[in-house]
């Protein structure tokens, strides 16, 4: 039996460009499905999410200037509402800030238009291989090479699964926190340069390959976001330290005063 192509959502109001997207997904074996405001695009892929397997899309295509509501509120409703479906965000906007707003609100990769449909189509195949990986590894978790999977005092960071767990003593069950694919990234920057101070720049560089003279306080947004899965007081942070006007620096285990 052939299994069901793939649907890919389609989400842009430049209609001979939602067009061009539709045909050559089409003709790469894909379905597609187009919305072109954002208010009815983020109904559509939340009704999606809740429904059948073969009626949710295997990622989304996703431009951020849209009437109704912009690609950045939709991707961090989808995140919001638990929906982990791999987004690929199209800009006309290029700059350092935008793109790592873009990542900040959850999605996985942009494109920054106009674009080169191989690049698109590459990219696109890229984060398909990733979530289909990570949904076929059924792999103990003592397996995983030991690169990919920290522990972090009660927390087992798997970063291959894009996943934290964790299991206190006072839970009856570990539970569970799903990491977007640029929030793993970071988080395996961090973890492989224990105790270094890591300004903003070099993890625009290193994390998000910016490579402009660009020192964006939006990677805040990443960070707040990593303190509330790892730390036992977000506010006062142990591991996750901000050195002031610098950037981080990342503590497996905390300091302790003399």
């Amino acid at each position: 039996m052939t299994p069901p192509r793939l649907l890919i959502a389609v989400i842009e109001d430049e209609e001979h460009l939602a067009q061009g997207l539709l045909f050559n997904l089409e003709a790469e074996g894909y379905r597609a499905h187009h919305e072109a405001d954002g208010e009815a695009a983020l109904r559509w892929l939340l009704d999606a999410a809740r429904g059948a397997p073969e009626h949710r899309p295997a990622a989304i295509l996703l431009d951020v200037m849209l009437p109704g509501r912009d690609g950045f509120s939709i991707v961090r409703a989808l995140r919001d509402s638990g929906c982990y479906t791999p987004v690929l965000m199209l800009t006309a906007r290029g700059r350092s800030e935008d793109i790592v707003a873009g990542f900040a609100a959850g999605a996985d990769d942009y494109l920054p238009k106009p674009f080169d449909l191989g690049v698109l189509l590459a990219r696109l195949a890229a984060l398909l291989r990733r979530m289909q990986w990570q949904q076929s590894n059924t792999l103990p978790a003592h397996t995983l090479p030991a690169t990919n999977r920290f522990t972090l005092a009660d927390h087992i960071i798997d970063l291959d699964a894009l996943e934290i767990r964790r299991h206190h003593p006072q839970d009856p069950e570990p539970s569970t926190i799903h990491l977007t694919v640029m929030e793993a990234e970071l988080l395996r920057y961090l973890l492989e340069h224990p105790g270094k101070i890591i300004s903003r720049s070099e993890l625009l560089e290193n994390v998000w390959h910016v490579r402009e003279d660009t020192d964006t306080r939006a990677i805040d947004n990443f960070i707040v976001r990593l303190r509330r899965y790892l730390e036992p007081d977000p506010a006062k942070p142990i591991h996750l330290l901000t050195i002031r006007a610098v950037g981080y620096r990342f503590l497996p285990e905390p300091e302790t005063a003399h």
